[in-house]
């Protein structure tokens, strides 16, 4: 592995760190807002270690597999908030 493979790694297990804390957002909570942001930052956090590790291993099918992600991702976090929305949980 280069240099270059190896720092891509390290930031992408930094980001699975980053979505390990975030978790503990997405469990507690206290508003739903507070759960839908969570949900949606561990989701993007998923979708760039997808690619940063497609950029180190060099494949780029993967980075396919990331741009879906991010579409579901997105749709994901529109229906969450229009059930949120209509259910009256927002002030």
């Amino acid at each position: 592995m280069t240099v270059v493979a190896d720092v891509l790694l390290g930031a992408a297990a930094a980001f699975v760190v980053i979505s390990l804390v975030v978790v503990y957002r997405l469990v507690r909570g206290p508003t739903m807002q507070d759960r839908v942001m969570a949900v949606n930052v561990v989701g993007s956090n998923t979708v760039v270690v997808i690619a940063l590790v497609a950029a180190a291993l060099g494949e780029p099918g993967a980075l396919d597999i990331a741009i879906v992600y991010a579409l579901l991702n997105f749709l994901m976090s529109i229906a969450i908030s229009k059930f949120t929305v209509e259910r009256g949980g927002v002030l």
